[in-house]
């Protein structure tokens, strides 16, 4: 019933869409889902494979082929390639730990890709050889593993290029009897040998075709000293291999972060995404993504194309798509709505579609534009974008609402010293006053937004009032509203959610101002248990894999060398200033304390800790631990252990603030 959708794939004559539908499967406790063909004029969507999981479409730029990756149940995804008018799809791949990402040639004879190579004796790469009888690692830097990828440095991600064959050729067939014997020890492959482009020790991401097609870009940190900051650079390599170049991060370019990289259609511009992470290579706080472009073979050259403060390019779902002969589409994050601009060479910045709807991909081909979106109605479809409108395609949410959707309200109500806070209030159905839940999003630097939230639909339908806003520190409203907590966290963004709860319960009076709960996760988790510290006003709480103590994050999280320093500073009174550990003592709501076992973003140590203290104190308090699940787990956990996290957050939602549809007695 919860279909998400993929960043489109339009055809190169602009007849006809692809995009990947993925929901979650009960019966198989994973995701699964299919391409579908979209018709831009006469027709109906229809679905186009039927794999296990089929996601990331791509038409070759010759339209006569696409390209995807597949996965078996339990397995990782490898290329596919078909005939664009139909037929079996051939697999191009057979990587040990899968393919991530693969761009086609302009030629449509090549495809590139990236796939993580594990070293020998892990992994899988020797039989017999389980996870835990693996060769201990030995770990010299900062940077070695990753919430939901693992460690890093014994797998890292590299770039290969494949031929693509002739999908009208005999398909190839394993020997057998004779020729089998007269193969010897020669291994059979059904799948086509890819040359392997780069091997230094980093991750290589990101990789796209130039417009010529003689290079290959991609992003990564190969520079000395790597290991102490965050910044990355976009490269480019030829396609037989070689030496790769660096083409940011030159002289006279700052510090820069960059996400991805690509040319324009007519080959004369190079652009790129891109965070600029100060002097000290390590200042991420709120830093907006920009948009830099420079003419073809002048990378030092490059300046940024989009306002630094204002724009914010953080949720490019498909990234940089060419557009025109010389320009390329972005999408901006701003005020809880994600809007797709078109981008020239010189700025030119031109907004093609906005409003109240979050735009997760594009693709633009033969002068059409279509998007992939969500809004408040739907959780996933497509359409096409003309004159500043959308025309929707699909409606593979209409299932979902006739099981009853509850629109979000757009309010706004001032903090404490008067700045307006942004957010949305959803309503249950029948008669107030409703008890309140007040929801508190992760980052800091991410927004609540116009896209149709399932943790809010159930809540609501439970008959509990939603309120969610963006305090200052979150994303959509410039850099110096993000930027304001860094090294006072817990000072204006309290104020800010507090101002927007008072404001709400004055000026809504189907909310019981009497009966209100507080949850979040991850930085909704630090605030969150940092309130309850501060203010004493609310029936129960909900801190989900928090991060609870800046002192034990660094070190053990995977990011937190870097993360806590610079949000919360490094003198110790101050840092105590801001931790919701230092200040447990002081709390007497009842808390309920949720985390997961794999969670190296927010360490399961940050909750037993917390929960512990809790417990010490006779505050009312449980903790619940999801096994195999990491920080993506309300996300992308499976799907019975997401229907269970719901099942036992309305239980204790029920404890506390029971409504007729929530464990009120009849």
């Amino acid at each position: 019933m919860l279909k998400s959708v993929s960043a489109p794939a339009l055809h190169p004559d602009g007849s006809r869409v692809v995009v990947a539908v993925t929901r979650p499967d009960f019966a198989a406790d994973s995701y699964v889902g299919q391409l579908w063909e979209v018709p831009l004029e006469e027709g109906s969507p229809r679905r186009l494979t039927r794999g296990f999981r089929d996601t990331a479409p791509r038409f070759s730029p010759d339209g006569s082929m696409l390209a995807f990756l597949r996965a078996e149940a339990g397995g990782r995804p490898q290329l596919h390639v078909a005939d664009a008018r139909g037929g079996e799809p051939f697999a191009l791949t057979d990587q040990k730990l899968g393919v991530s990402e693969f761009d086609w040639s302009p030629d449509s004879t090549q495809l590139v890709f990236g796939s993580r190579v594990p070293e020998e004796g892990r992994y899988g790469t020797v039989d017999g050889v389980a996870p835990g009888a693996e060769d201990p690692r030995r770990i010299t830097g900062f940077k070695y593993r990753m919430n939901g990828a693992g460690y890093l440095t014994d797998k890292r991600a590299q770039l290969f290029v494949v031929d693509v064959p002739d999908l009208d050729h005999e398909p190839p067939v394993p020997p057998a009897g004779r020729a089998k014997k007269d193969a010897g020890e020669t291994p059979f492959s059904a799948v086509p040998q890819a040359r392997q482009l780069t091997k230094a020790d980093a991750d290589h991401t990101g990789a796209a075709f130039t417009a010529d097609g003689a290079r290959i870009l991609f992003t990564a940190s190969l520079h000395e000293g790597a290991d102490e900051d965050l910044i990355s650079d976009l490269y480019a390599v030829g396609v037989d291999g070689g030496e790769p170049e660096r083409l940011t991060n030159t002289v006279g370019n700052p510090r820069l972060s960059v996400a991805a990289g690509t040319t324009s259609a007519d080959g004369n511009w190079l652009y790129f995404l891109a965070q600029d992470v100060s002097a000290t290579g390590i200042d991420f706080v709120a830093r907006n993504t920009v948009l830099w472009g420079a003419p073809i073979g002048q990378p030092a050259a490059a300046e940024p194309l989009t306002d630094a403060e204002q724009i914010d390019l953080g949720e490019a779902g498909s990234g940089l798509v060419r557009y025109g002969s010389d320009g390329v589409l972005v999408q901006n994050r701003t005020r809880g709505a994600v809007e797709l601009l078109a981008v020239g060479p010189r700025g030119g910045t031109q907004r093609l579609l906005g409003g109240p709807l979050v735009v997760t991909g594009a693709d633009a081909a033969a002068g059409t534009v279509v998007v992939s979106y969500s809004d408040a109605r739907t959780a996933g479809d497509v359409g096409v974008v003309a004159d500043g409108a959308l025309r929707p395609l699909t409606d593979f949410s209409e299932e979902l609402r006739g099981a009853g959707v509850i629109e979000p309200q757009e309010v706004t109500y001032p903090s404490k010293d008067g700045y307006p806070v942004h957010g949305w209030l959803l309503v249950p159905e029948g008669e107030g006053p409703h008890p309140v839940l007040l929801n508190i999003h992760g980052g800091p630097f991410a927004q609540y937004g116009w896209g149709l939230f399932d943790e809010a639909q159930v809540y609501a339908g439970a008959g509990y009032a939603v309120l969610m806003c963006n305090p200052r520190g979150a994303a959509g409203y410039g850099q110096e509203h993000g930027r304001a907590i860094k090294e006072q966290m817990g000072t204006l963004d309290l104020d800010d959610v507090l101002g927007f709860l008072e404001g709400a319960l004055a000026a809504q009076p189907q909310l019981d101002a009497d009966r209100v709960g507080i949850m979040g996760g991850s930085y909704g988790g630090y605030l969150t248990a940092w309130t309850i510290a501060q203010d004493h006003r609310f029936t129960a709480a909900i801190v989900e894999r928090g991060y609870l103590d800046p002192l034990s994050f660094v070190g053990s999280s995977d990011i937190g060398w870097f993360f806590a320093e610079e949000y919360t500073g490094s003198d110790p009174d101050a840092v105590a200033a801001q931790s919701p550990m230092a200040q447990v003592g002081k709390v007497r709501t009842p808390t309920f304390v949720i985390h997961s076992e794999e969670d190296w973003r927010c360490p399961l140590e940050q909750a037993q800790r917390y929960y512990t203290a809790l417990k010490k104190q006779g505050v009312e308090t449980e903790l619940l631990v999801f096994p195999g699940e990491n920080h993506e787990l309300s996300r992308a956990g499976t799907p019975h252990h997401r229907k269970q996290r719901f099942e036992h957050i309305l239980q204790w939602w029920a404890s506390y603030l029971p409504t007729a549809a929530n464990g009120a007695e009849s």
